[in-house]
């Protein structure tokens, strides 16, 4: 189901602001699932070709006429030039509004930057033919104490503390979701809670083929992450990794392992050693947790690739059986990766006290004990796997924002 969404808000990148790059997130995912988005601002520009930009500038908080009412209004007057502003932003948006599904205001009804906005969607709102109403609420005038002064009863303040006809409250938080309860006396489940999210591929400016690799892979779904970036040599006990990796999916059902390296290039037997390793992985139920990228590529690892999954992964993991120096080990520490690696001379002494050391011959248990146990007690660790879990923007999308569109859809206010 296709449908036509308005998303607005003072301003939109390239300004700069939480709310503003909110938005951004929102109408991106919302185009990527094929609604028809229109954003709606008083300030910005068009930033993604596929995301149409309108300006109307009345409905900026920082436009003239704006900020002149905003004045009388701060002093408690209501004139004249308050009710021309509110009609002349309603005669603005008519033409966006009569063609929506529905309209996502960000902040409009929370904040008193642009009250003739404010009340412009209220009277909107009001019109039996309107679309659905999402009040996206990040911050509450009411309930912030530098703003008293700028706030007075009666209309159109009260605007921003009264729960309007037939809306949907949308909050950023449990805290918010808590405030604006107490303010409107609305009970807090007809209030959904949303979150803010990253966006990881954005974060990590990752490159094209790294997201093409992690789209093909499932790796957003892994947790943890360890990464063994070697070649497909037998000195490298590659078959020791994915005992590992099948003992501590016992306590870790998600977790995975990426193995970045193609064949050794200097010993034929690499090839017979390669599909012992797929065998292997066949028997130990690990199709789909274990990840060779020699299955996905033929081509040269880029070192920019490489550096991606080092910034990605949870955990870097060795079990090699002879190394001269360890370079993945100093590429590890400077990303900031917990590493387990066997008990050799080199990597033992390149590593130190910092890193987690067991035999190349171990019980694959007791080396899924060692990695349970650092992970299970590593603060940093938990909350970057519920962040991943919880808070990355396609995750929030799937979960919060499509049931959302779907239950305002004007499809859904026919069945109900």
């Amino acid at each position: 189901m296709t449908l036509k969404i308005v998303l607005m808000h003072y301003s939109a990148p390239p300004v700069v602001g939480g709310v503003e790059s909110v938005l951004a997130h929102h109408a991106r995912l919302m185009t990527n699932a094929r609604h028809e988005v229109q954003v709606l601002v008083g300030r910005g520009e068009v930033w993604d070709n596929h995301i149409p930009v309108t300006v109307l500038p009345h409905i900026d908080s920082r436009h003239s006429d704006v900020l002149a009412v905003k004045a009388e209004l701060d002093r408690g007057i209501v004139s004249s030039k308050f009710h021309a502003l509110v009609e002349t932003i309603k005669t603005n948006l008519f033409t966006y509004f009569t063609e929506a599904d529905i309209v996502i205001a960000h902040n409009i009804c929370s904040l008193h930057k642009n009250l003739a906005l404010t009340a412009a969607l209220h009277q909107f709102n009001n019109d039996r033919h309107r679309p659905c109403l999402i009040l996206w609420h990040h911050d509450l005038a009411w309930t912030t104490p530098r703003y008293r002064a700028e706030l007075h009863e009666g209309y159109p303040w009260d605007l921003l503390r009264i729960s309007w006809q037939a809306v949907r409250h949308v909050v950023v938080s449990e805290a918010r979701q808590h405030e604006l309860a107490k303010l409107m006396n609305l009970d807090k489940d007809l209030i959904q809670v949303v979150p803010n999210g990253a966006e990881i591929r954005q974060l990590f400016k990752l490159e094209t083929q790294t997201v093409d690799l992690l789209t093909q892979m499932n790796l957003d779904d892994a947790e943890p992450f360890l990464l063994l970036p070697v070649r497909l040599t037998p000195r490298k006990n590659i078959e020791l990794a994915l005992r590992v990796l099948a003992a501590l999916r016992h306590e870790f059902p998600n977790a995975m392992l990426v193995v970045t390296g193609p064949e050794g290039p200097h010993n034929p037997a690499n090839a017979d050693y390669k599909e012992m390793l797929l065998r292997l992985r066949d028997s130990l139920g690990l199709q789909g947790a274990a990840h060779f990228l020699a299955e996905y590529t033929t081509e040269f690892l880029p070192d920019t690739v490489v550096a991606d999954f080092f910034r990605l992964a949870d955990a870097l993991l060795m079990p090699s059986r002879e190394e001269g120096f360890g370079i993945p080990l100093i590429e590890a520490a400077i990303t900031r990766l917990p590493i387990f690696c066997t008990d050799i001379p080199s990597l033992r002494a390149l590593g130190g006290s910092g890193i987690s050391l067991f035999s190349p011959d171990a019980n694959p248990s007791d080396v899924a004990d060692l990695i349970t146990t650092r992970l299970r007690t590593d603060k940093v660790y938990r909350f970057a796997a519920r962040a991943k879990r919880t808070y990355t923007w396609e995750r929030i999308y799937t979960a919060s924002i499509a049931p959302l569109l779907e239950a305002a859809s004007p499809e859904s206010a026919k069945g109900a």
